[in-house]
Order: C-alpha cells, then structure tokens, then sequence
C-alpha cells in the first residue's frame, strides 16, 4: 500500500531524484564515529537538530490544552500534570529538553569553534547558527513565564530587568516586551506569542539557511 501511494506521489511530482540526492549522500570518514571515536564530537549538531524536532512536536502538544490567560493559565497547566494521559511525561520531554537542547547547542558551538569550521568559506553559516543560538535563549526564556506560577513571575521580572538595563534602547525593549508598566495579562499574551509563532517562524527559516549552507559547502575537514 505504502509503495503505490509512493509510486503515485512520485509520478505527479517526481520526488525520487530529491530522495536519493539526500539518502545517498556520503558522510566523510572523518565525522563517521564507526571509524574514530572522536568523530563523536561532529554529531552534536544532529542531536541538537533531533532535540528541537522534539520540542517542536512536544510543544504542540501542550498548545491543545494550555491556555494563554492570567486566571486560567497555571490551571490549565496543572490539568495538563495530572489529568491528561501522558500529559506529565509530555511535558517533563518539553521542560527538560529546553534545558538539554541548549546544552547540545553549547557543545555544537565549541566544537566548530575549536576545529575552525566557522572559518572561510563558512563565516556566513556561523553567523546564521550563532542567531539561532539566541533564538533558542529567547524561546527559553519566554517559554518560562507560561506555566505562570510565582518562580515563573519572579524570574521574568528579573529578566525583563536586565533587559531594561540595555543601553539607548533597554526600556523600549522591556516596554514592547512586558506590553505595560507591570507584568500581567499583556505580558503572558505577548510572551505565549513570542514563543509559538514569532521565534518558531524565524527558528524554523533560520534552520533551512543553516542546512542548505551545509550541504552547499559540505562539512568541514578534519583538525
């Protein structure tokens, strides 16, 4: 059954060029870690990758039962832990990820440092993965405040603090950000918005440039 919806598919839009181009392609000995161990360090962007793929999936999840309201917000969270199926272990993937994709990323970003792979002709795809980089910190960020319990409130406000305290343009920073003088129903809206469409939406094209620049340059050579 899979393969004649496959032949149909493939006969309207002739999709098996694209497909072998990508299943085809051969991984340089050099970050393969079946031939050297130390090749080991080459898939962190790929686990990176991995991890965002499933806080994405994670995070749609949990967008069909939270919901962005000061009154109802830490209720719906709380629904979430204890009476939907699965829904802790959802969430535990969606909270603790957070914290481990940015640790991959960390590590991805020392080890094309250290072995020189940001130098030409890929200075362009460094400056692309280092604003991906802050995008995730900024998904971070904003996905904090959403469970909207007082370690949430508390943190925020320091946050948008030391966003303040950025010169010439600090307070219009946190002015558009918190959307008022305190933080409350504007800045959970704001917040939730940031973090399911604006920062997904540049995550996601930021994503595309960083893989085409990767395979139009191919990966780097060994130290």
């Amino acid at each position: 059954m899979f393969k004649s919806m496959y032949n149909w598919i493939d006969e309207r839009l002739d999709i098996t060029p694209l497909w072998r181009d990508v299943a085809d392609h051969e991984v340089p000995e050099h970050v393969n870690p079946a031939h050297h161990f130390s090749a080991f360090v080459y898939c962190f962007g790929g686990l990176t990758f991995f991890l965002v793929v499933i806080q994405i999936l994670s995070g749609m999840f949990l967008t069909m039962y939270y919901v962005p309201d000061i009154n109802n917000a830490y209720l719906s969270v709380d629904y979430l832990q204890h009476k939907v199926a699965f829904g802790v272990i959802v969430r535990g993937m969606h909270h603790w990820g957070a914290s481990l994709v940015i640790v991959m990323m960390f590590l991805h970003t020392l080890r094309v440092f250290f072995t020189g792979s940001y130098k030409a002709p890929r200075e362009m795809n460094w400056v692309v993965g280092m604003l991906i980089f802050f995008v995730m910190l900024g998904l971070g960020l904003t996905g904090y405040l959403l469970p909207w319990d007082n370690k949430a409130y508390y943190a925020t406000k320091v946050t948008l603090n030391i966003a303040g305290s950025v010169p010439v343009i600090g307070d219009y920073i946190q002015r558009l950000v918190n959307g008022g003088e305190i933080v409350g129903a504007q800045t959970l809206t704001r917040f939730f918005a940031l973090h399911v469409f604006f920062l997904p939406g540049a995550l996601l094209a930021l994503l595309a440039g960083h893989f085409f620049m990767i395979r139009k340059q191919g990966i780097s050579g060994p130290l």
